[in-house]
């Protein structure tokens, strides 16, 4: 359940990388939704398509739209119907990340050349080339969100070659941030503890993984997608106003205990 009332009341927002109910996308694309925003969803091919209609229709969701960021012209093509029904955006969640399994599950300085461009391109180029291709919808300011881990500037067992690309990724949120100032429109990075998502099923042993973070958190708790969704909605809304360039950790305390 959202606590933020209807604060994003006539925005419109894209949300990028629902696979299923347990996705970090739609835990935060249900609490933009109870929050009052109108969305635009996107499924990644027809296999994904009867995993992510239903959960577009309990959103409403006026432009539901396939998006393989690999898939040259799908990510211009959402944009462009973006502008022909609505002529604008107020925010957007990237929530997307892929690396070649055998490069995920190895060690990083054995991945190939080929597996370490495709994880890059679709976790954090995309990210880039959705901002550019927001930034002429947002004429009167906006917010960019994507989705970061922990492995980024700490070393976490057996998140290997995911690590180095998402610290690429919140390096690109800070720059993004401070080119994008001039226009209002503000940029983020959430940082959620693990979840037990499909994204996350890929990484070895991520049981053991979640019960490590269980222990060392400070409340020795897990975090939910509901607790990202509801950090999502603050942070684009207009209470957010004064805040860019951040990684919001939503982690239970994980990220201060060293």
């Amino acid at each position: 359940m959202t606590l933020h009332g209807k604060t994003l009341h006539g925005k419109k927002g894209l949300v990028v990388g629902i696979a299923n109910a347990d996705s970090i996308a739609f835990g935060c694309a249900r609490a933009f939704r109870d929050a009052g925003a109108e969305l635009a969803v996107t499924y990644l091919n027809d296999k994904a398509k009867p995993y992510v209609g239903p959960l577009a229709e309990q959103l409403q969701s006026p432009i539901v739209v396939p998006c393989d960021v690999r898939e040259p012209g799908q990510l211009e093509a959402v944009f462009a119907q973006i502008g022909e029904r609505w002529g604008r955006l107020d925010f957007l969640l990237h929530s997307i990340a892929f690396a070649p399994k055998d490069d995920l599950q190895g060690r990083v300085v054995d991945c190939s050349q080929a597996g370490f461009a495709m994880a890059m391109d679709v976790s954090c180029h995309s990210f880039i080339r959705m901002a550019r291709l927001a930034e002429p919808l947002m004429p009167d300011g906006g917010c960019l969100l994507t989705v970061s881990f922990y492995g980024s500037e700490k070393v976490v067992e057996d998140y290997n070659l995911m690590g180095p690309v998402k610290a690429a990724l919140e390096s690109s949120v800070r720059y993004m941030a401070a080119e994008l100032a001039p226009k209002r429109i503000r940029v983020h990075a959430l940082s959620p503890g693990p979840l037990k998502t499909r994204a996350a099923s890929g990484i070895a042993r991520f049981d053991e993984l979640l019960e490590r973070t269980r222990a060392r958190a400070p409340a020795h708790n897990l975090v939910s997608i509901e607790d990202v969704g509801n950090v999502a909605t603050f942070l684009v809304g207009d209470g957010a106003s004064a805040l860019t360039g951040n990684i919001e950790y939503i982690d239970a305390g994980y990220h201060v205990v060293g």
